[in-house]
């Protein structure tokens, strides 16, 4: 396989991440042609088993895509010993390890920037890698709790609900992914590699932003609002004839036009609703309000409506349907991929697009050591060495 096509073919990176988060950071940098080598132990010395899904699952396919995959005993002298003959070809290593684990192993970033000062070494863990809770094992659910997201979703009084997509885990993904690029430019100017680290926990507090400041700068502490935007109304969800849609008409100017295109002239002669702050102390009324025109007609109506007289609306869809939505469609946010045993495969593109750039080929998940010939043959490792590492499980 030759190297990849893409504005970040030029470099090599070390994938030595399970689960989600780890690999989410990778998958931005494979997807934009970096040559990512996936390194996974040999089949009989995986512990791993079940933590990211069926190799020829959805999950897995769309997580390791665009990828090499070799097979590599991390705890074998020898294992080792090739582990850091890769080292010092690469330009980037991505790790999701406990503190403890890569210490103890010998690929932690102190032993590793021996081989390789220019080494940009990147690791996700739960919580950090110090502090009173660094050795405790991470997962996304935990981060949300303690993060504070699962205290401002679902309804009020509901009690607390985790969001429906693992947040924490995919957004320190991609908060690790920009460290690496940044620590990449920075390396343009020292030569000099560097630590990038990020956390579930960290990611999942930054992600709360202005929820997070109402309280670090106004000491309000945010509550549930279920569908409602938590300070701006009207904004929310609202039943119609057939269903529900999604309404947001915050803004005097934009409440204005609302009421125009409810015919609901009234509305903004009430005192209640006569400003923002009106209308957020009295939402439950205004949304009464609003419902009492809008189920009157039905969704795709009110749809068409509302975003002709430039208030925001749209509907609530099933997965199935937004990929159906001709938006969606033009957009091209189901990539097609051809997998040699699993036939044609639809995966989720990237939502970025660069104006000169043309997005890279994708590549389907690789099998586990599908690519140790060409990888390791390329450190001087022949056929019959090759062999012999696969028969003593090094391999």
């Amino acid at each position: 396989m030759p190297l990849r096509e893409g504005p970040l073919s030029r470099f090599t990176v070390l994938d030595l991440t399970r689960v989600r988060a780890g690999p989410t950071a990778v998958r931005q940098l494979a997807d934009w042609g970096a040559d990512v080598i996936k390194i996974e132990p040999p089949e009989l010395a995986d512990t791993s088993a079940g933590l990211s899904g069926k190799r020829d699952g959805s999950d897995f396919q769309n997580l390791q895509r665009n990828k090499r995959a070799v097979t590599l005993n991390l705890k074998d002298a020898r294992g080792l010993g090739l582990f850091h003959k890769l080292v010092a070809g690469a330009d980037v290593l991505v790790e999701n390890y406990r503190p403890d684990v890569k210490r103890r192993l010998g690929i932690d970033y102190p032993a590793l920037r021996e081989a390789n000062p220019g080494l940009v070494y990147a690791s996700i863990s739960g919580f950090g890698e110090d502090g009173p809770y660094a050795g405790r094992p991470g997962f996304d659910q935990i981060a949300q709790g303690m993060g504070g997201l699962m205290s401002v979703t679902g309804l009020p009084g509901q009690g607390p609900v985790r969001a429906g997509i693992p947040v924490a885990d995919l957004s320190a993904g991609v908060f690790c992914a920009f460290g690496i690029v940044v620590a990449l430019l920075e390396r343009e100017q020292t030569g000099e590699g560097q630590w990038v680290g990020t956390s579930l926990l960290q990611a999942q507090i930054a992600m709360l932003d202005f929820q997070a400041v109402r309280w670090l700068m106004d000491r309000e502490v945010p509550p549930q609002a279920g569908n409602n935007h938590p300070t701006s109304m009207p904004t929310g969800v609202f039943r119609t004839a057939d269903g529900h849609i999604n309404v947001a008409a915050s803004g005097d100017a934009i409440w204005r036009r609302l009421c125009r295109a409810l015919e609901a002239g009234q509305l903004v002669e009430d005192s209640r609703f006569a400003s923002a702050e009106g209308r957020s102390v009295n939402r439950a009324e205004l949304h009464r309000e609003l419902e009492a025109c809008l189920v009157n007609e039905s969704s795709a109506h009110w749809i068409e409506v509302l975003n002709g007289a430039g208030v925001p609306c749209g509907p609530i869809n099933r997965i199935d349907q937004a990929f159906a939505d001709p938006q969606v469609e033009h957009l091209g946010m189901a990539r097609k991929v051809a997998h040699p045993r699993l036939g044609d495969l639809a995966l989720v593109n990237q939502p970025i697009r660069l104006s000169r750039a043309p997005d890279p080929p994708f590549a389907p998940a690789p099998e586990r050591g599908q690519h140790n010939a060409e990888v390791f043959g390329r450190l001087g490792v022949g056929q019959d060495e090759l062999s012999e590492l696969r028969d003593q499980g090094i391999i």
